[in-house]
């Protein structure tokens, strides 16, 4: 009687082993400037592969590299490049971040479709994130107590703001903290007096890129560095990626795969 469900049962485990060792699942966590990318490229990577299964979350550059460090990510995204005490932390813990750029962006400053301005000056960007500059009559616009929109600090794209246009000065406290660019597009869209500021991939009709000392923030300015807010994305891999981590890599870096999908999204490809 054991033998008539003892082979069964053996070939049923065997069964399972092979479709463990045939599936396989990759978690992606960091930076919502590169969601959009994240998200677009497991969906197809996933379509090409079926047998790997890709979560995507979008928590902030920071959040992400420190899944990554605690080995609770496999792939990190961020906007930023990783900090030299991240580094530190992760070796500590016995792993080696590998940055991969995947893309360009540029982060452009937006206003509500109402305001009248269309160019802004470095300097008067960071005047107005300091609380320097607090109305719109101020820079030739209607009359307006200015609503200054900010991203929080455990993001990647504030990380770079913070650096290219307050010059290590810190954004003033009565700004309003929004913790993704999709939150930054729906609060300007919604006030007239607004200001923020997001990845390219991220403009849409309901608000307005200015342009930043005369200067456009497009494909072109982001490659040949005239815009002065560009930047590199990244995603870390905790350590140099092998299995599927490496396949997905190799997936975002390919011209006619990855490289197009990031185009598509909004951003600027490495090509």
């Amino acid at each position: 009687m054991k033998s008539k469900w003892l082979i069964p049962a053996v070939l049923l485990l065997v069964c399972l082993i092979a479709t463990g060792a045939r599936a396989g699942s990759l978690k992606v966590d960091g930076s919502t400037t590169v969601l959009p990318i994240a998200q677009k490229v497991a969906e197809a990577f996933m379509k090409e592969f079926p047998d790997v299964a890709i979560s995507v979350s979008g928590g902030g550059s920071g959040n992400g590299i420190k899944a990554l460090i605690d080995g609770l990510a496999d792939i990190a995204d961020s906007s930023r490049f990783i900090k030299d005490e991240e580094v530190k932390l992760a070796v500590q813990k016995g792993a080696y971040p590998v940055p991969f750029a995947v893309a360009h962006d540029c982060i452009v400053p937006v206003v509500n479709p109402a305001n009248s301005l269309t160019d802004i000056k470095m300097d008067q960007l960071k005047d107005i994130y300091m609380g320097k500059i607090r109305n719109w009559k101020e820079l030739g616009g209607a009359a307006g107590e200015i609503v200054v929109i900010s991203r929080d600090t455990s993001s990647g794209t504030y990380e770079v703001w913070e650096e290219k246009v307050m010059k290590k000065e810190r954004v003033f406290p009565g700004a309003l903290l929004q913790a993704s660019n999709g939150a930054i597009v729906q609060a300007v869209s919604k006030n007239k007096n607004a200001i923020g500021y997001v990845g390219i991939g991220y403009l849409d009709k309901s608000v307005k890129g200015l342009t930043v000392n005369g200067v456009p923030g497009n494909e072109e300015t982001t490659l040949n560095g005239r815009f002065p807010i560009s930047r590199a994305l990244y995603m870390f891999t905790r350590g140099w990626p092998t299995g599927d981590a490496l396949k997905l890599i190799n997936y975002v870096l390919h011209p006619l795969k990855g490289q197009k999908i990031v185009k598509e999204a909004g951003f600027v490809p490495l090509y």
